[in-house]
């Protein structure tokens, strides 16, 4: 329901009133059908369907505004809305006025609780958008004011990544068509780059980039080395993996002191004791991933350690696994352990085994995940550089002092609400999705020229390869507009078909680039040289999990179905309460709606066991929980076919799921070619990222505004 903003005539009759002050003081025309259409949805909301009615009401308000004011005053937006009230209770619409004033008390809390936080909302964003703006990205003064509106944010990142056009000899003109492009896109919340971007571009700090990896060697100086980068590289605002796989195994000889080694695990805590006193640009923790080879003699203590609360909290874990453990898997036989020390066994182990432990460890407590090392591997576009270890989410696969930063496309922007049975490639914008493709790979490329590096040896690897991660967001939330089942074989197929387009767009985009700028200086030695006469950037594309940019683009994240239609979502900056809004309007659209309905569905979070909700919305409108831990499964076997590096997502599994189900779908995930797998069985977990159910909603969110209205009296 927006706010009411009129222009001069309706009906025909010159209005005695043309302006409409809006609450920023600005003056526009006065429009008659905004009324209309604030009136309808209103209707909407408590079952109505008449639109004509709506046009009606509208009149009256119109003859009520022309007969309190005088031609030449400029009534308020808010003297207009009280019109409103005024002529839906005098025509019999008790039940909609009801509605119109309780929306008009919400954005009202909404604007108090904005103006507590400091934000000036000039794009008028949700609630939760600016919330997480103001905890994270909008900069501040030294006394922790906030000085810049989520638009000055926008244009500040804007601005500074087109500025490296310069640097191809663009112009002044050239120059700001870029700015104004990227600021266009963003703005219209059809593409986000990642956190850091958003953070630091046009600021002092400078550094964009969101994954790095860095080396582990067996070497007492080296590692507390990368402690120290690590560090540095958590400051600025970036997350680190790192692999431990060629520390020597617990109990080893060390030449050197005449004594034994301690084993990877006691040095991954120097690494997470690092991380627990530094938070990222000091504004989010630092993120680590841990990787470790399936043939490490100290794999069974790695696989285990997270099963203890506290422990390495700083830390995902993941098990690379390779094609021989596999098969040995499979064939329930034996599989060496080697010293990373001289390649030496150390002791055989019954591979099915091992499995099993790992899928134990995943089913009580969702850690390791596991990641396919040589399916990895054989995508590598810099095969010289073997990769060993990924981002914290490991949707970046990496050679050691790798880095690349990523950017998400909100799919939701590129379809309308069509339930139609129409070919889904009918209903896609695809010139749209081509050009914020093209704009948005542009944006990335510049990224990396203008990156402020946070040590040398990640400026020289990441300028040999310009790995680029351009990847989506909003996919759930674009089905639902389809009206397309996600756990189908249509949904695959959109997510395939989706992929393929935009990766193939990235890719031509970055031969381009690579013709008119130069090839990454890497390119000769890279298969892709094989396919093409130039490329820019050795990697396009990568799905990231998009957590925070997502409710900054009120969407859903990365390629993940929507976890429930009403939620509590908790955050590295907060916790915020979501309901689904497309499945508001349908509901709104077929007459279904109701404030009674909506608080079952906000308790339930699924609709699948409810009997008033006919089974075609059900069908659409089903949440991770609904689904099979195949079908999520399918689905990111589905996108990785056309993404460069890798895919983070996560497999949903219900609390009654066995180990075995663990075991099943870490199988699937292998032999349908994915690069990494990661389960989360509900409730495996003290503390959950998202949350379905009305008490611990309604506590929370309510908590959290009066904590911000008592902050803002304190100031």
């Amino acid at each position: 329901m927006p706010c009411l903003f009129f222009a001069e005539k309706c009906s025909g009759e010159f209005m005695t009133v043309n302006k409409i002050r809006k609450r920023d003081g600005s003056i526009v025309d006065f429009d008659k059908e905004k009324i209309t259409n604030a009136i309808f949805k209103a209707a909407q909301s408590v079952g109505g369907s008449d639109k004509e009615e709506s046009a009606r009401v509208a009149e009256k308000v119109v003859e009520y505004i022309n007969a309190k004011f005088k031609e030449d005053y400029i009534p308020t937006v808010e003297e207009v809305q009280d019109l409103v009230e005024k002529a839906l209770i005098e025509t019999g619409h008790a039940t909609t006025a009801k509605s119109y004033i309780l929306y008009r008390h919400r954005k009202n809390v909404e604007r108090e609780m904005k103006t507590a936080l400091g934000v000036k909302d000039d794009l008028k964003l949700p609630l939760n958008a600016v919330q997480v703006l103001e905890r994270r990205y909008l900069l501040k003064d030294e006394e922790g004011k906030i000085i810049e509106t989520p638009s000055e944010l926008f244009r500040r990142v804007a601005s500074y990544l087109a500025s490296n056009e310069r640097s191809y000899e663009a112009d002044d003109a050239t120059v700001k068509h870029y700015a104004e492009a990227f600021f266009e896109i963003m703005t219209k919340f059809e593409f986000l780059p990642n956190s850091p971007t958003l953070m630091n571009a046009g600021t002092e700090l400078g550094q964009l980039a969101a994954c790095f990896v860095l080396p582990v060697e067996d070497d007492i100086e080296q590692i507390f080395e990368s402690v120290k980068h690590q560090a540095i590289i958590h400051k600025t605002g970036g997350g680190t993996g790192f692999c431990f796989s060629y520390l020597r195994p617990k109990g080893d000889f060390v030449k050197s002191t005449a004594g034994i080694a301690s084993g990877p695990i006691s040095f991954m805590s120097a690494f997470d004791n690092a991380t627990n006193v530094i938070k990222q640009g000091g504004k989010r923790r630092g993120a680590n991933m841990a990787t470790m080879h399936i043939w490490h003699p100290d794999i069974e203590e790695f696989i285990t350690m997270k099963q203890t609360p506290g422990v390495m909290e700083n830390f995902n874990v993941s098990v690379m696994v390779d094609d021989n453990f596999m098969n040995a898997v499979e064939a329930n036989g034996d599989y060496e352990l080697l010293n990373p020390r001289n390649q030496e066994p150390i002791r055989t182990v019954n591979a099915r085994s091992l499995f099993k432990l790992i899928a134990y460890s995943a089913w009580k407590c969702a850690e390791p995940g596991l990641l396919f090392i040589d399916e990895i591997n054989r995508h590598n576009p810099t095969p010289k550089d073997p990769i060993h270890a990924t981002n914290p989410c490991g949707e970046v696969p990496m050679p050691d002092y790798g880095s690349c930063n990523l950017g998400s496309i909100n799919l939701v922007k590129f379809v309308d609400l069509d339930w139609s049975k129409t070919d889904w490639k009918k209903k896609v914008n695809w010139d749209r999705l081509r050009y914020v493709v093209r704009v948005a790979f542009q944006f990335l490329d510049n990224v990396i020229d203008m990156n402020k590096y946070p040590i040398q040896q990640i400026r020289d690897k990441t300028l040999q390869s310009r790995r680029i991660g351009l990847g989506v967001m909003g996919f759930a939330k674009m089905l639902f507009r389809m009206g397309i089942r996600y756990d189908s074989e249509l949904g695959y197929e959109v997510g395939e078909g989706i992929m393929k387009f935009i990766q193939d767009e990235a890719r031509k985009m970055s031969h381009e680039l690579g013709r008119a700028r130069g090839s990454f200086p890497d390119f000769k030695e890279s298969p892709l040289s094989e396919q093409f006469d130039a490329m820019r950037n050795s990697t396009c594309t990568s799905i990231a999990p998009t957590g925070s940019i997502s409710m900054i683009a009120d969407s859903s994240s990365g390629i993940e179905p929507v976890f429930a239609l009403s939620f509590l979502k908790t955050v590295r900056a907060g916790q915020y309460y979501y309901c689904d809004d497309i499945f508001e309007r349908v509901l709104k659209v077929r007459g279904l709606y109701s404030q009674e309905l909506m608080q079952k569905v906000m308790e339930e979070g699924s609709i699948q066991h409810m009997d008033e909700i006919p089974d075609d919305v059900k069908d659409v409108f089903r949440v991770s929980y609904d689904m099979s831990p195949e079908a999520h499964v399918n689905m990111q076997a589905a996108f990785q076919k056309n993404v460069d590096l890798a895919v983070s997502k996560t497999i949903n599994m219900p609390a009654e799921a066995t180990v075995e189900d663990v075991e099943a779908v870490y199988l699937q995930a292998w032999k349908m070619g994915c690069k990494g797998i990661t389960i989360y069985r509900d409730s495996s977990r003290q503390e959950q990222v998202l949350h379905v159910g009305k008490k611990a909603k309604t506590k929370i969110v309510e908590e959290d505004k009066v904590k911000i209205l008592q902050t803002a009296k304190s100031k």
